[in-house]
This record gives C-alpha cells, structure tokens and sequence, in this order.
C-alpha cells in the first residue's frame, strides 16, 4: 500500500500547526513548538512532516501484518470524519468521550462492558 503523499504547505493550509492553548498543554512537547501567537500554540511543521511520514509507515506496516489499529478522534468536528474512516478501512474507533484507562486498566473498563450488557439485556 503507497503512504500518501504531502508538503509542508498542505499541512499549513489545512491548519494542522494549530496547537492548543497556551494555557493548555504538556511541557514535554516544548521541542516539537514553533512558538506560539494570540494564546495558542504554533506546531514546528519542519519537524512534523518527517515524522507524519515515521507514523504513516509504521501505520501501513502495522495494517500489512494483519494488526489493529484504533482511530481516535472526540472533538466535535472529527467527530464523524474519525467513524468513517475507520469503517471504511475496518478499524475500531473512538470518536466520543475517551474513558480513562482504556487502554491501561482494560480489565476493570470490560466488566463495566459487560454490566452495561447485561442491563441492556434486561431492559430490552
């Protein structure tokens, strides 16, 4: 499968070196900042596009072995982009209000599942 192509300028014009605000972010992500402008956080676009090139190569690799991926995506706007994708392609995804541990504490998220199961089973 070929990796999508694209330049700087795309990203720039689609707006991906918007960050967060600047009130809102993790410090270990200072060395991947541009710097920032009116209270929001401008993303080094330099250093994105070698690694958006890494994370698309690892994706197709992960995909070719037969393996999962999970589509993340809870804002409002990527909402119903995030679902569509990952169907068209076959993969889980979230697209609503991610639960913590999910993915570290999957034991006590599969029981609260199955309890929701089992209720529905109930009521229905």
């Amino acid at each position: 499968m070929a990796i999508p192509s694209f330049t700087m300028r795309q990203l720039l014009e689609a707006g991906v070196h918007f960050g967060h605000s600047t009130r809102r972010w993790n410090p270990k992500m200072a060395s991947y900042l541009y710097g920032d402008r009116n209270g929001i956080h401008i993303i080094d676009l330099q250093q994105t596009v070698p690694l958006l090139h890494q994370a698309l190569t690892a994706v197709r690799d992960v995909v070719a072995s037969n393996g999962r991926i999970l589509f993340v995506g809870t804002k409002r706007a990527a909402s119903p982009r995030v679902a569509e994708a990952a169907k068209k392609c076959g993969q889980y995804y979230v697209n609503h209000r991610w639960l913590g541990g999910m993915l570290t504490n999957w034991q006590t998220i599969s029981k609260s599942i199955a309890r929701l199961r089992e209720l529905d089973e109930k009521l229905g």
